[in-house]
This record gives C-alpha cells, structure tokens and sequence, in this order.
C-alpha cells in the first residue's frame, strides 16, 4: 500500500526553488500604482534581510506577481509565503482607506476571519529542478511586461519593479536578489 500525500498547488517545502504566482482577487489591478508595489517589494525585502527568503526573480504586474524564490525558515508560527500575504493584505487595505475608499469594498467578502481578501486563494507554486525550467521561467517574468495584453514597457529592463535590470547590468535595485543562474 502507498500513501500519496496531496498537497495544494500553493505547497512550497522549504529549501526547494520555486516558480511562483499570486493573483490578485477577481483579477482587479491593484498593484497598477507605485505604492502597492512598494509594498511587494519591501515585504520581500524585509523577509530576505531576515533570512526567511530568497528572491532569485520577479515581476509585479497590474493584477498579478510572478516570483522565483525560496522559503529558508518559518516566519514565527507562519510561512514566509503566509508572511507576506498577510502583510501585504494588510498594507494594501490602509493604503485603500486612506487613498481610495470607494476601490475597497471591490475586496470586500463574507468570512469569519477577514472582512476583505486581496490575493486568490491557493496560489500557484511550481518547484524548479532543471536548468531549462528556472531558464524558461525567468524569461518569461522578464518578458511579461512586454506582452501585448499589458505593454508596459518596450524593453524589460526599463521597467522598474522587476528583477530583468538585475539580470542584464547586475545592479540590484531592491537589495534582496540573488542571481539563480549561479545556482543552476
């Protein structure tokens, strides 16, 4: 007899790398401003200064984040990737309360422990074990931005709250990412 342990597609064991997708709720465009995705990025920052994560890559679209990353330790009683939805949940409704109240009640839900949900539930976490793999993820996080659908740049690392400038002059904007291709 086999046991066959299911995890959800969100699992990430800690010490593996993985290819990592958040979205926000009902699709809305949240992180379409700066702060929001000064937000992400100084989350991440704060939990990889703390040693709880790595952050190898990553791009923040309008409604959604793609990440290349690795979960080093618990973050108290929670994991890091817990940590930081709950953080930035939290950040984004004062941001909204104090900036755009009439957005708000877009995130507003019926549930016991919250009154708003900013991120899907159940978000995606792929693990990478092949060079081609974290090769082909990477490029397609740089390359996000450029697709027709968003077009907000014409050139990958112009746009700013990505890691595409990191990987093409080795200037770290942010001061939390490690460069994968030295692992793989």
């Amino acid at each position: 007899m086999y046991y066959f342990e299911e995890h959800r597609k969100s699992y990430m064991e800690i010490g593996k790398i993985y290819f990592w997708t958040a979205t926000i709720n009902n699709w809305h465009k949240l992180l379409s401003g700066d702060v929001p995705k000064q937000i992400i990025t100084g989350s991440l920052s704060t939990l990889s200064a703390r040693g709880k994560i790595t952050v190898y890559a990553f791009v923040i679209m309008p409604n959604h984040i793609h990440l290349i990353w690795q979960m080093n330790g618990l973050n108290g009683k929670e994991t890091a990737q817990g940590s930081f939805l709950k953080f930035t949940a939290h950040a984004f409704k004062n941001h909204l309360i104090h900036n755009d109240p009439l957005f708000l009640p877009s995130f507003s839900v019926k549930a016991a422990n919250k009154n708003y949900e900013f991120w899907q539930r159940n978000p995606l976490a792929f693990e990478l074990t092949q060079k081609k793999t974290v090769m082909q993820k990477l490029q397609y996080i740089h390359d996000n931005p450029l697709a027709e659908h968003w077009q907000l740049t014409d050139d990958p690392v112009k746009y700013h709250y990505s890691s595409a400038k990191y990987y093409e002059t080795g200037i770290d904007d942010f001061g939390f990412l490690n460069d994968i291709t030295a692992i793989f």
